[in-house]
């Protein structure tokens, strides 16, 4: 066996261990940020990361100086899989792009991000799992609706096109197109 399969190998094991643990544990009971918190690592323990609390390879991030999985390379291109820790943190909160953006001060206070994309994204960004702390007053916004058929679209979540300045759901937007053009949306 390649030492690469017996690292996948280890690394299933342990993610079932942890799991089973998890589910015994009154920890999974707290709010995601009360079960951060936990994860954090007391004076001589070991550091853990402070998304998934795992204990192995660690880096700091970039942008808060928080420990994360060094797991980046885990992330297979094109595939959208949210495996990595730290590919999750740098691309998908505003923490990260605060940092990759150059801005000055803190992020949650940061009226240039503020202004980087729609409310409903940046509320997104703001407040995900990916995230080691959440905007605590996200801004509101209006939900976005299919131009066609008036269905809620999820932006952060949900398949969908624009056009010519409109949303429209993905099975409202891909009208007309051929079944093979279609199934992957």
């Amino acid at each position: 066996m390649t030492k690469a399969k017996k690292r996948k190998r280890q690394r299933r094991e342990s993610r079932r261990a942890r799991q089973a643990e998890g589910d015994a544990s009154s920890s999974s009971k707290l709010e995601p940020s009360a079960q951060r918190r936990e994860r954090s690592s007391a004076p001589g323990e070991r550091p853990r990361c402070g998304l998934c609390g795992k204990t192995g390879e660690l880096t700091r991030t970039e942008c808060c100086d928080n420990w994360i999985c060094n797991d980046e390379h885990l992330y297979v291109p094109f595939t959208y899989a949210k495996v990595s820790c730290h590919r999750n943190h740098d691309r998908y909160t505003i923490c990260a792009t605060h940092h990759h953006e150059g801005h000055e001060g803190d992020w949650k206070t940061c009226a240039k991000c503020r202004k980087m994309c729609e409310p409903e994204m940046y509320a997104w960004f703001a407040t995900n799992e990916y995230n080691f702390e959440r905007l605590p007053n996200p801004p509101a916004y209006k939900p976005t609706h299919c131009a066609k058929c008036g269905r809620v679209i999820r932006l952060a979540t949900d398949g969908y096109v624009v056009s010519k300045g409109e949303y429209m759901c993905s099975r409202c937007g891909t009208e007309g197109l051929p079944d093979h053009l279609r199934s992957g949306l």
